[in-house]
């Protein structure tokens, strides 16, 4: 039964049952640790009851994760070269996944434990980070091989710069609100939580928009942190069982016949461009895998200068294929390396100052389908993301949503500041998912609260953003010394 699956053993399945599962609490914790952001507001300011809040961000994270596509979580997977978890050894693989995954795990759960709106974002791409580069020493590898360093500084600065602007729109929102309507009661304060029996409502328009805000943040919150658990899960599948998972083997025969219609389009543009790109001298030639099904894969570096050569692979890989389930296990592995290694050659294409517009747009829908078969989630993993996250938001929420709303800055949060915080919220990080960027919701959402702040001229409590910022600057060196100590101390024994 398990050979069926494409599990060769019962040790391999007990790998994989048990990094699903830490997969799975992690997104769990991340229910709780991050869904706190989504409700801290409306929570504080009264617009709904706590329980009542927590359940409906649980159902909306959970829409978020089922609707929200899979571009964020190829977007964690591509921070590590594919190649790499495809090579390496089943031991070195189950290594990568449980150091990440133990590293990630226990800094938010501490975070969480004081009360500090750290990243779960922040965390996880660190934890990647750490056992990449450590896995790259172990195996005498360049740093540059362990990691995918252009996503990783993509998503970094994306990372960087979204709390940024969360601050500076925030405090715009709040600037106009107040210019509006000066004398608003939505500029007003919650009464205090131990005057319990005087506790009102927000105004009813400022209670609307609070709900709606709240659940559109929580929305967005599953569609961008949900696909990172899904990302999580691709790369345990393709590490631990790469010959089932390293293509979409439910590809219908439209789809791969245009992958074959994308390759062969991307070599006429590369020869029309060639002139134009930088192509080094090719260091060796592309690995060439054998008609018998025994082959063993060799290491494959993508080099633009091969772009002939790796299209001319594929098409033969997949001539006259209708579906993938045909291909033998190396050959699904070659496939799945040549398409995304012309996926990197379309990107240096696109890059081109000379390319028009029309050009650029035409080089984008061709990577779209150069990666369709290779960029995907199966249903079951989708759901159980979305369950585990979705379940994992009615817990643990009080301990964030009284620092987020009472100590962030001199005085509580005001009904406006409320909304201005989580309108900016969700703008900010739905616009991330439509770029497949993952961005953190507890930085968006914390800077925009400071942001209203500031613009109120209230000021900051020092101590709480003190304790914040020093979580944030600590969050990527302490994950990625966490994961690269627990990997290194695992490739001791295997």
């Amino acid at each position: 039964m398990l050979e069926s699956l494409g599990i060769p053993n019962i040790s391999i399945a007990l790998g994989l049952a048990l990094a699903l599962f830490f997969v799975l609490a992690f997104e769990f914790i991340n229910g709780f640790h991050d869904t706190a952001n989504a409700v801290a507001t409306v929570i504080y300011t009264r617009a709904m009851s706590p329980y009542r809040a927590v359940i409906l961000s649980g159902i909306f994270n959970f829409l978020g994760v089922v609707l929200g596509g899979v571009g964020v979580a190829y977007a964690i997977v591509h921070l590590l070269p594919v190649e790499l978890l495809i090579n390496v050894n089943t031991g070195q693989g189950m290594a990568m996944v449980f150091s990440l995954l133990a590293a990630a795990i226990a800094w938010n759960l501490g975070t969480w434990y004081f009360g500090i709106p750290a990243s779960s974002s922040h965390t996880l791409i660190g934890s990647i980070l750490g056992v990449g580069i450590t896995n790259a020493l172990l195996n005498e590898l360049s740093v540059g091989q362990g990691i995918n360093w252009q996503k990783a500084i993509d998503i970094v600065m994306s990372l960087i710069f979204s709390p940024m602007a969360g601050f500076l729109v925030a405090g715009l929102i709040l600037l106009c609100l107040k210019r509006w309507r000066p004398r608003a009661k939505m500029h007003a304060v919650p009464e205090p939580r131990s005057d319990s029996s005087k506790i009102r409502k927000p105004p009813f328009w400022n209670r609307l928009v609070l709900v709606l805000s709240a659940m559109a943040v929580s929305f967005v919150h599953g569609s961008n942190d949900g696909q990172k658990g899904i990302g999580l899960i691709m790369l345990v599948l393709i590490g631990f069982i790469p010959a089932q998972y390293v293509v979409n083997m439910n590809a219908s025969p439209y789809q791969i016949e245009r992958t074959r219609d994308a390759a062969a389009h991307m070599l006429r543009t590369y020869l029309r461009y060639q002139d134009h790109l930088d192509v080094a001298p090719p260091k060796a030639k592309p690995p060439v895998l054998r008609e018998t099904s025994s082959s063993t894969p060799q290491h494959y570096r993508c080099e633009i200068a091969h772009t002939e050569e790796t299209v001319q692979s594929l098409l033969q890989n997949l001539k006259d294929v209708k579906d993938l389930a045909e291909l033998d296990d190396p050959r699904r592995v070659q496939v799945r390396r040549e398409l995304l290694c012309l996926d990197d050659m379309a990107r240096q294409v696109a890059k081109l100052a000379i390319l028009s517009p029309p050009e650029k747009a035409d080089l984008d829908r061709l990577r779209k389908d150069l990666t369709a078969a290779a960029e995907y989630a199966p249903i079951w993993v989708i759901f159980a993301v979305a369950v585990a996250l979705g379940l994992g938001t009615v817990v643990g929420w009080k301990r964030v949503v009284v620092t987020v709303g009472e100590r962030i800055g001199k005085q509580g949060m005001t009904y406006a500041q409320g909304m201005s915080a989580q309108i900016t919220a969700a703008l900010a990080i739905g616009a991330a998912n439509l770029y497949s960027m993952p961005v953190s919701t507890t930085h968006v959402l914390s800077s925009g609260v400071a942001g209203t702040m500031v613009a109120s001229r209230t000021g900051l409590h020092g101590g709480t953003v003190r304790s914040i910022l020093i979580a944030w600057v600590l969050t990527f060196p302490v994950s990625m010394l966490l994961s690269a100590t627990f990997f290194w101390l695992a490739a001791q024994f295997i």
